[in-house]
Parts: structure tokens; sequence; C-alpha cells
């Protein structure tokens, strides 16, 4: 066996003229299509066009070309099965012993803004899936080439051996079908969207590696980081690096919680997290101002955390954050100065997110959790709430500034592993109570963290009370105001607990669970 004969028909032309001219010095015919044979034809490399081989011409448009019995026995014929042999030699065809392709740019023609439908359809690869779906399954005896990356791989064992090694067409072969899956699964969720069906009869996703991670949650699990194709900005998979070591699995996860949480203000907004619950959120007038409520939160969680602000970093700022240890630091941009100040750190990361979307422009995405043998999927949970929507259950109505220190909780305790009771007072957290088997167990949590600062606080509860404990909890803490779903059986039990203590409840009739 020898590579005599190749065809190359590639949409991304990086490094295609050197690969083929390599190709053409070791003796192998090239059989090429419409812009890829120009281009080699331009750059004096020897090709022949398909036509040549088909002895048809390409038609509608170049929609078809290479669908043709002569590319596809030469791709498929099982070369050491007598009846294929004789089935080419009677036939005149010959066999093609190397594919090169890549294929229309799909997801880039719909990550354009402006994109059409018609103009998407029409970048749906057919014959160039189908050729390397041809040439891969027939791997044990056919090349197949789909990434710039392995050409020096072929070319190098083509010069040593006339073809490539059994082991490097397996693995070529198993990255083609990886890259065609991905292409369908795109190709798919365009349309499943473009027809209404978010969650159809089968669910098929694509993801792309970032980076091979050290471990996962422990040293002993493999891990590796992987993002969506077209993610929006203003993520953690989008982010910009600017300094520091690679990040971890954990890393990763409470940089995403952090987000999740900042993405819910459009006021300046610092939250600090710590495995996977905020230890601290703050907002105010400015960034800096909003530090350093985040901060005295809980001055002692927010040591080895995660902090994410909504507005660029400034000296003033980066003094404060350099001032303690800190695992990642997240914000849209930073001063050059405020860089100066945190470069300093060798260790800590300097994550640059852009420009975030409004909290009011955010859309809801599917979140897809993996359980052992299947998988749950769900829309994000981007809900979001105003005073208009709060019923007041309670015979003392809140003030106002009750009122906007309750969505502020509200905005916070949905981001909280449930069962979860949140205190909020001037702007910021003052205790967190997250992942309780009972929402009273929460609540002591919150209240204890809290200390004296739990008088005069608010507390926000994700879900309803099932009873009147809680209240009763909070009124003994001195808590002025409470915010929840309502819905519970016992809610009159709460309600008449609120009264009897002069504290201000509201319902949002809405709960947000966190598991």
């Amino acid at each position: 066996m020898a590579i005599r004969r190749a065809l190359i028909s590639v949409s991304d032309k990086t490094g295609i003229v050197e690969f083929s001219r390599a190709l053409a010095e070791q003796g192998v015919q090239i059989i090429s299509t419409g812009g890829t044979f120009n281009l080699l034809e331009k750059e004096g490399v020897p090709v022949i066009g398909i036509s040549d081989v088909t002895g048809f011409p390409e038609i509608m448009d170049g929609r078809v070309k290479t669908l043709h019995p002569a590319v596809h026995s030469g791709l498929l014929a099982v070369r050491d099965n007598e009846e294929h042999q004789k089935a080419m030699k009677d036939l005149g065809l010959d066999y093609i012993d190397l594919v090169v392709v890549n294929l229309y740019p799909f997801k880039e023609t719909i990550a354009k803004p402006d994109v059409s439908y018609e103009d998407a359809i029409e970048n749906i690869d057919i014959g160039g899936p189908t050729m390397l779906r041809s040439a891969a399954k027939n791997h044990a005896f056919v090349t197949v080439v789909v990434d710039s990356g392995d050409y020096a791989t072929v070319v190098e064992e083509l010069k040593a051996e006339g073809d490539t090694t059994l082991a490097t067409r397996k693995r070529l072969a198993a990255k083609v079908f990886r890259h065609t899956a991905a292409y369908d699964a795109l190709i798919s969720d365009y349309l499943s969207k473009q027809t209404g069906e978010p969650l159809p009869e089968t669910y098929t996703v694509t993801y792309e590696k970032v980076q091979d991670l050290r471990y996962g949650e422990n040293p002993h699990q493999k891990a590796a980081f992987y993002s969506k194709p077209l993610a929006a900005a203003g993520n953690v998979t989008t982010a910009e690096q600017l300094h520091g070591k690679e990040l971890s699995y954990n890393n990763i996860n409470d940089a995403n919680a952090a987000l999740s949480i900042l993405k819910e203000f459009d006021e300046p907004a610092v939250v600090a997290v710590k495995h996977m619950n905020p230890c601290g959120v703050g907002i105010g007038t400015t960034i800096h101002e909003a530090y350093q409520k985040a901060y005295e939160a809980d001055p002692t969680s927010i040591f080895g955390g995660i902090v994410a602000a909504n507005r660029t970093i400034g000296a003033d700022t980066a003094e404060l954050l350099g001032s303690i240890f800190l695992e990642i630091i997240i914000a849209p941009d930073y001063t050059p100065e405020a860089l100066d100040i945190l470069t300093k750190k060798k260790n800590i990361r300097l994550m640059k997110l852009g420009e975030l979307t409004a909290a009011a422009e955010r859309k809801s995405e599917w979140v897809v959790t993996s359980v052992d043998g299947g998988m749950l999927v769900q829309e994000s949970d981007v809900h979001s709430i105003s005073e208009a929507d709060l019923q007041v259950v309670t015979e003392r109505q809140p003030t106002a500034e009750e009122l906007k220190q309750l969505l502020f909780g509200w905005k916070v305790v949905k981001h909280v592993k449930s069962n979860a009771i949140l205190l909020v007072k001037d702007d910021m957290t003052v205790g967190v109570g997250a992942g309780q088997m009972n929402r009273v167990g929460a609540a002591r949590i919150a209240i204890e963290q809290a200390g004296e600062k739990a008088k005069g606080a608010i507390l926000a509860s994700d879900a309803f009370f099932p009873m009147g404990d809680t209240v009763e909890l909070a009124a003994k803490a001195g808590i002025r105001a409470i915010i929840q779903p309502g819905g519970s059986i016992k809610d009159e039990e709460s309600i008449a607990a609120a009264n009897a203590n002069g504290i201000a409840m509201v319902f949002t009739g809405v709960r947000h669970f966190k598991h």
C-alpha cells in the first residue's frame, strides 16, 4: 500500500498549498475542486479537476460535484476484497488513498448577527461530510485529514514509509467523526431553534475544548474545560486571562457562580464566591465602595475566594484586592495602574470579561446536568422581579429602604444553594445560610454569621416557609422585613408570626431552588 492519489477540497486553506506541494513532491496525484483547485493551480502545484475524474461537470453552483461513484468507489473499496477489486477494474475506476477536506463555514455563518435563513442553509456542507465519512469508514486503507494541524504528521510518515501508519489512520478517522458529529449538532441546533423545538426527541450538543485541566474537583479526577461553539460574551469561556497560572476545575465553577450573581446587577456590584456560594455581595455608587461592602460581609470566607466586579478595576480597588489572598479576580477591564499592582502577585488569576449584557437583556440558556446514565436539561433561571411584583401580606408595609434591600436580597438568594436563607443590610450581604436540609437550620447559620448586623436586616428565602419557626427566629434576631415566595399551606402561620413581631413580609410567587 502507498498513497498515490489524493482528493483535496478545503474551505479553510491554511497551509494547504505547502502541504499539497509536499504531496506532489512524493509523487502523489492531486485531485481538487472549485476554489481549492484554482488556488493550487495558481501556485503551480500539479492538480487535476474533479470533473476529469467523474467525467461529469460541477453543477448547481457546486452543490453537486463529488457525489459520484467515481469518487466514493475510490474511497470505500476494500483493497483486499477480490470482488471490490474486480468491480473497480471492470468499471475503470481508481482508488483514492488520501482525503483532505474541511467543511463550509456553517458556524461562522450563523454567528453573524444579520445572517439570513437562506444563507445559513446554503452553508450546510453535503459533499464534504460524505467524503469524510466514506474515507473515515475505510480508514484501514484510506487516510483522511480534517485538521491542518495533522498535515505535518502525514507528510512525515509519507516520506518515511510511503503511507501513513494504521494507528495514525485510526486517530484521524476518530477525529473526522467527532468533527462531522459536531458540525451536524450545530446544524440540528440551529434548525431546532428556527422551528421552535428547544427540547426535541433527541438532544445533541457539541462543545469545543478550551484546555485540559490538571485535575477535576479532586486530584484523582481527570477533567477538561469546554466551551459552546457560539458562547455569548461575558462568560468564563470567553474571558481573557491576563495574568496568573491556569484555571482549575473548581476555579471555573466558582467563577461561573460569581458571574451568575453579578449579572443580576446593573449598578456597581462586587461578588465574592467560595465553593459555589456567595460569601459576600455588595453594591455601591462606585466599584470601590461595592468591593468594600463585599469584603466586610465576610472578611474570613473571602480569603482564597473568587471576586467578580461589573466595572473596570482601578488602582484604589486593586490596592485592597491585592492586600489579601484571592484565587481569581474577574472584571470587564483593569486600568494600567491596577494591572501594575495586581500582577505583582504571581499566582493570582486576572480575567478580563469585556462588556457585560444589561441585566434586563439577559437571555435564558439551556443548562445540561449529567446524572448516572443520562442528563437533565432545563432553562437557566433568569427570572427577575420588580417592586410591582411584590405582594405585601403583613399589616406593616415595608419602607422604601426595606423594599430596596428586599429586592437586593432576592437577586442574591436565588444563587445560593438550597435550602437558602440570606440576610442583607445597607446594600451588602451580612449572613448566608446555604445548602441546609431544613430552612430553619439555614436561618440559624445566616443569623449567627450576621451577629449584631442581623438587627434591622432583611431576610430572603429561596422557597416558602413550611411553618412559622423561621419567622420566629428572625424576630428574635431583630430582622425587620422578609421576602419569600409564599404558597405554603401554613402561610397564615408565618404571616401571623410576622404581624405579632412587627415584621413586614412580602411574597414573590416565585421560588428559586438551586441544587
